[in-house]
């Protein structure tokens, strides 16, 4: 009967192997934490809605509404679907991007586009239904949409991408 005693080699190896397996053990020890404190400091109901405005729990990442409908994407600077609802920011009109007049709306347009996504992705937000008029003409809700008590339309106002609703819509071109 032959005895076989591992080489250094072998040994190395196991070694290596335990070393290896205890790092992809405690690998994900940060990961678990930083889920549990994200979890701990995220508000209940990431959506607040007020209003007949449907109701959500879960954070939403918005994408662009390429044709149609949407799930929860972005449509132009002034218009997104929020779990299948259309939503219109009540409180603006943006420039159009579907059907746009002239070549600076539809380069405004597309600028506040991607600036309404960004600020939608950017963190919960509160949508408010105004008074009077809960849908317009074309079946939207009309909610003004706020993130930390800051109206998302006045920000797009602000940094000219939008106006403020008035007597309807007026040209950008």
């Amino acid at each position: 009967m032959i005895l076989k005693f591992p080489d250094r080699r072998s040994r190395k190896r196991k070694r290596k192997q335990a070393r290896l397996k205890s790092i992809r053990l405690f690998s994900f020890l940060p990961l678990a934490l930083a889920a549990t404190l994200i979890s701990v400091s995220m508000p209940e109901d990431t959506w607040r809605w007020r209003g007949s405005a449907p109701s959500s729990d879960e954070a939403v990442y918005f994408s662009k509404c390429h044709s149609g409908g949407g799930t929860n994407c972005v449509v132009d600077g002034d218009t997104f679907y929020k779990t299948g609802t259309k939503i219109r920011i009540a409180d603006i009109d943006s420039p159009e991007t579907h059907d746009a007049r002239c070549d600076d709306e539809q380069q405004r347009g597309d600028l506040a586009t991607d600036r309404l996504q960004e600020l939608l992705n950017a963190g919960p937000v509160t949508l408010e239904a105004t008074e009077g008029r809960d849908t317009d003409k074309y079946g939207r809700q009309l909610r003004t949409v706020y993130r930390d008590g800051v109206s998302i339309g006045s920000i797009l106002v602000d940094e000219g991408l939008a106006r403020p609703y008035g007597n309807g819509r007026q040209s950008w071109c």
